[in-house]
C-alpha cells in the first residue's frame, strides 16, 4: 500500500468443521496517508488538575528525527520545552505520551492556573515545521 488512500481490511474465518455455522467475517476501514505529517494533536485531560498528556499522529514513512514540545503563555513566553527523548517511544500512527505535563515550569515551579498554549516543532524531509494549539 503505498499510495494514499481508503483501504479496507477483510479477514475470513472459519471453523474446523467448515459448515455456514462456523464462517465468521471481520473488516475493517482505514486511511493510508504518505506525506509527513503531525495531526489530530491535542492534550487530554483538558482541562487537568494534576497532569495532562499530548496525544497527536505522525504520519509518513519514519517518525521525525527531531521533536519537540515548547508550552507558552497567551503571551508568547515559553515556560517550558519537552524534548523527544521525554516524550517516550513514538511510532508512526496515534501516539499518547509517556511524559505527562504536570503544569509546572522548566525550573519546576507551578504555574498559574489559566490558558496556556503548545506547538510541537519538529524537522521532517529537511524541512522544519511548527504545529500551533
Amino acid at each position: 500500500m503505498t499510495q494514499d488512500g481508503t483501504y479496507q481490511l477483510i479477514v475470513k474465518g472459519q471453523g474446523k468443521t467448515g459448515d455456514a455455522s462456523t464462517v465468521t467475517d471481520y473488516s475493517v476501514n482505514f486511511q493510508v496517508y504518505n506525506k509527513p505529517m503531525i495531526s489530530d494533536m491535542f492534550n487530554y485531560p483538558n482541562p487537568f488538575t494534576s497532569s495532562t498528556a499530548f496525544v497527536f499522529t505522525i504520519t509518513g514513512t519514519q517518525v521525525p528525527q527531531n521533536i519537540r514540545i515548547q508550552i507558552l503563555t497567551v503571551t508568547g513566553k515559553i515556560v517550558k520545552e519537552i524534548t523527544k527523548d521525554e516524550l517516550g517511544p513514538l511510532h508512526i500512527g496515534r501516539n499518547i505520551t509517556d511524559y505527562k505535563w504536570d503544569g509546572t515550569d522548566s525550573y519546576g515551579q507551578k504555574l498559574a492556573n489559566g490558558v496556556y498554549i503548545y506547538r510541537v516543532i519538529t524537522n521532517q524531509d529537511g524541512k522544519n515545521w511548527i504545529i500551533l494549539r
